[in-house]
C-alpha cells in the first residue's frame, strides 16, 4: 500500500523538482510520515559522456539507469533531496506502506528492476480471506522470473506476470493489461495501480479493485491526523509537463510539441486549474520518454 509518482520528458534531463516544483515535491516526500516503510526511485538519464565510446570495457551507454532503495522513510533520508535535484529523462518514485505481514527488507523495496524495466505498485494482492498471493503455490507464474525481480512480495509476482507477457511477445502497455486480466481471475478485488518504465516508455495504470478506500487505510491516516487525504487514496492524476503552477498554462505550441507528462497518486495538491486530470479506473498513460508524447488507453 504505497504512493506512486512517475514522469517522462521529451528526451531531455529534468529533475523531479523541475517537473513538480519544490513545494509539491516536499508534500509528496512528507507522505512518508504515513508511508514510512522505505522508499525508492528509478531514474533513466541521458549520460554526459558520448554514447558507444569504447574504453577497454563495455561501450558507454546511450541511456543510463539508476536505482536507489532504502528501508527508512523518505523524509528521514537526505538522499531523497539529492535525487529530487538529479536530472533524468524519466523517473519513478515509490513510498512504501508494507502489505500485511510482508517483511521490511531491502528485497521488497521498490522499484524492482529486471530485463531493463523498473516497476512500482500500490496494492495488496490478496483474496477475501486475506491470503496474500505469495502463499498461492498454484498461481501460474514462473518462479525463476519472480526470482529475477529480486523481490519476495505480491508486487514482485505482479511484475513477474508482466515480464511473462513481454516474453510472449506483447508490447509493454499490452503486457501490463494482460497481466492485470490474468491476476483478476483469482484476485478480482485487489488493486493493480502501478507504473513501469523502460528506456523508451513510461506506463502508468489505474486499476483499483475497490475504488472506495478501505477502513484500514482510513484508520492509519487518522492516526497521523491526515484522514482527509485518505478519501481518494487509490486515485491517480496526470498533468502535461509545462502545465500548472510551476510552468503556467499550456500554449498551443506546447500542445503541438509535447514536453512530457507526470503521473502521481493522490496525497498532495493536484488541482484541475493547475492542469491535473484524473486517470479513470482501468485506464493507463502510455508515454514516450524520448519525444514527450503520451496517450490514454483503456485496458
Amino acid at each position: 500500500m504505497c504512493r506512486l509518482l512517475g514522469f517522462a520528458t521529451a528526451g531531455s534531463n529534468t529533475s523531479l523538482n523541475g517537473v513538480l516544483g519544490m513545494r509539491a515535491v516536499r508534500e509528496f516526500r512528507d507522505l512518508s510520515e504515513v508511508h514510512n516503510d522505505g522508499w525508492g526511485a528509478a531514474l533513466v538519464t541521458v549520460p554526459e559522456e558520448s554514447p558507444y565510446r569504447r574504453d577497454g570495457g563495455a561501450p558507454t551507454p546511450e541511456t543510463g539507469t539508476a536505482i536507489y532503495k532504502n528501508t527508512i522513510a523518505a523524509r528521514h533520508d537526505p538522499i531523497f533531496d539529492e535525487l529530487a535535484n538529479t536530472p533524468a529523462r524519466g523517473g519513478l518514485w515509490h513510498l512504501r506502506l508494507a502489505s500485511s505481514n510482508l517483511p521490511l527488507i531491502l528485497e521488497n523495496q521498490q522499484p524492482f528492476y529486471a530485463s531493463g524495466l523498473s516497476f512500482i505498485h500500490n496494492g495488496d494482492i490478496s483474496d477475501d480471506q486475506g491470503r496474500n498471493i505469495i502463499t498461492n503455490r498454484s498461481f501460474p507464474v514462473d518462479p525463476n522470473i519472480v526470482q529475477s525481480t529480486g523481490g519476495r512480495s505480491d508486487s514482485a509476482i505482479f511484475f513477474a506476470v508482466i515480464l511473462q507477457y513481454i516474453g510472449f511477445g506483447f508490447a509493454l502497455d499490452e503486457a501490463v493489461a494482460q497481466a492485470v486480466r490474468e491476476l483478476r481471475k483469482s484476485y478480482p478485488k485487489s488493486s493493480y495501480n502501478c507504473m513501469i518504465q523502460s528506456q523508451d516508455q513510461l506506463i502508468a495504470l489505474c486499476a483499483a479493485g475497490r475504488e472506495v478506500t478501505s477502513k484500514r487505510i482510513v484508520e492509519i491516516y487518522d492516526q497521523y491526523g491526515r484522514g482527509e487525504q485518505a478519501h481518494d487514496y487509490r486515485v491517480l492524476r496526470y498533468r502535461a509537463l509545462g502545465e500548472g503552477s510551476e510552468g503556467g498554462s499550456v500554449s498551443a505550441e506546447s500542445i503541438a510539441q509535447p514536453k512530457g507528462v507526470v503521473v502521481a497518486s493522490s496525497g498532495f495538491e493536484q488541482h484541475a486549474e493547475d492542469g491535473w486530470t484524473r486517470l479513470e479506473n482501468d485506464q493507463m498513460i502510455v508515454a514516450s520518454n524520448r519525444t514527450g508524447e503520451f496517450r490514454v488507453r483503456s485496458i
